[in-house]
């Protein structure tokens, strides 16, 4: 991903990346192929969490400043480096289900869970942190054969098998995740704690997802 990161500041003059500016972070997102949207900043106004219109957001500063990102999201340099020209300080969004599924898990059960994997040879894949508490872990997007083993994060929709796994959330096609280096409500960003590589390959889903689900149950 360096060789990405060092051909957009050549090109736009700017300093950045993932752990950088948003701008910079989102264009070379959709220089891995990565589609990317606009997602909504933390609310500038004492009393509100998000930057969005809607009172009470139960999701600040972590979701799409548009209903329609499904078909907006998109990997064009031209019109990324355009919306966040316009709005510099929008969190960048990822659609998953797409090029990538992500794993979410509590920061205790991801921690366990990345120490096992290292030691059991596994790849864990990227892996980034939100606010503290919360692991993202980013695998190969898996179209299962039964439609039971997956469910979207974001509609009203629970597997029977989640109490199986406590904790575990896994976003895939009509969900998406917030990247780094997005500003949450209480200050932290999104940070990278393996970032993804140029031409890496993602891991095996199933792998990580058997490792995690362990983890999950320990740390509940």
């Amino acid at each position: 991903m360096a060789d990405v990161l060092n051909r957009r500041r050549r090109r736009h003059g700017r300093g950045g990346g993932p752990d950088g500016g948003m701008r910079e972070a989102a264009l070379a997102y959709a220089a891995l192929g990565w589609p990317v949207v606009r997602g909504a900043a933390p609310s500038t106004l004492g009393g509100r969490a998000c930057g969005c219109d809607r009172i009470g957001c139960p999701d600040p500063a972590a979701h799409p400043v548009s209903a329609a990102w499904a078909v907006e999201a998109t990997t064009d340099a031209d019109t990324v480096d355009r919306w966040w020209s316009t709005e510099p300080e929008a969190n960048v969004i990822l659609p998953t289900g797409r090029v990538f599924d992500v794993f979410d898990v509590p920061a205790g059960a991801g921690v366990m869970a990345m120490a096992r994997m290292d030691r059991g040879g596994v790849s864990p894949g990227p892996v980034a942190a939100v606010d503290a508490r919360r692991y993202l872990f980013f695998v190969a997007t898996r179209s299962p054969a039964d439609e039971d083993e997956w469910w979207s994060c974001h509609l009203d929709c629970v597997p029977e098998t989640l109490e199986d796994t406590p904790g575990l959330r896994w976003h895939c096609r009509n969900s998406y995740v917030t990247a780094a280096p997005s500003l949450m409500p209480g200050g932290e960003r999104v940070a990278w704690i393996r970032s993804p590589q140029d031409g890496r390959t993602l891991p095996d889903p199933i792998a990580v997802l058997d490792v995690l689900a362990d983890a999950c149950e320990e740390f509940a």
